[in-house]
């Protein structure tokens, strides 16, 4: 069954077509991955994906519920959750706290409880220590839970992005570039987190990826955008040998 259905998707900066009737459909559970040149607009799909920007035209559709031009707090609150190309995190919360931020869509308590410390406030604080704690824990951080962010190694900081983003409980999992700046042991090392995450939290995951190891290696389908539009979609291992696709990527 289809978890994400995107038809005829578009959306114009000025008199630019940064992406044009563009189609995706991901089954659940499945790892898919969305590649093509700089510049092909993929960031661009994420964003009208998670509600930065809304489409001009077309349809997107998470478990067959229309979210097509809601707010980013609320695709969120449906099931899509994402990471950045560039790491986000609040690198002056402690590790344990960057978990909880992403815990407050799940948790509440009222400004006078947090106030006042009241019992509603220690018994959900206390909630959500204990599992944000469990999902660290997953990602092997659970001993650096009172580090700042900005102190972990950079594996380590991509590696709570996604333990912040899956806090959200999410039904599809967004990752824009996870390997940028990795080198090979941290990318392989990234490769088998992906895969453990699948398997783990029964995720759905569409990526981003520039580096053709680990989109080989990881993703079981693809589309290639080029110039904004969908070049070729399938099977990973088919995509990447097609002669459009090497094209579009190495020239004539």
């Amino acid at each position: 069954m289809a978890l994400l259905e995107v038809q005829n998707l578009g959306i114009s900066f000025g008199g630019l077509r940064a992406v044009d009737d563009f189609n995706l459909t991901i089954e659940k559970g499945c790892l898919y991955g969305l590649i093509g040149p700089n510049g092909a607009g993929k960031t661009t799909v994420f964003n009208l994906l998670t509600g930065v920007y809304k489409p001009n035209v077309g349809i997107i559709k998470l478990d067959g519920k229309d979210i097509t031009g809601r707010k980013n707090i609320d695709i969120n609150k449906a099931g899509i959750a994402r990471t950045f190309q560039n790491i986000r995190l609040f690198k002056e919360l402690s590790v344990l706290d960057n978990v909880k931020v992403g815990l407050h869509n799940r948790y509440h308590y009222n400004t006078l409880a947090g106030i006042f410390r009241l019992p509603k406030y220690r018994k959900v604080e206390a909630q959500m220590n204990a599992e944000a704690i469990e999902l660290l824990k997953v990602f092997g951080l659970e001993e650096e839970k009172d580090f700042l962010a900005s102190n972990l190694p950079y594996g380590k900081q991509r590696k709570l992005e996604i333990a912040r983003a899956l806090a959200t409980n999410p039904k599809l999992l967004l990752l824009d570039e996870p390997a940028a700046g990795m080198n090979p042991n941290e990318t392989q090392e990234l490769m088998d987190t992906i895969r453990f995450v699948r398997e783990k939290f029964n995720m759905t995951i569409l990526l981003i990826e520039h580096d053709m190891k680990l989109v080989s290696g990881i993703c079981e389908k693809l589309t290639v955008l080029n110039f904004g539009r969908v070049l070729c979609q399938g099977e990973t291992a088919e995509v990447l040998q097609n002669p459009e696709v090497v094209k579009a990527y190495l020239g004539e």
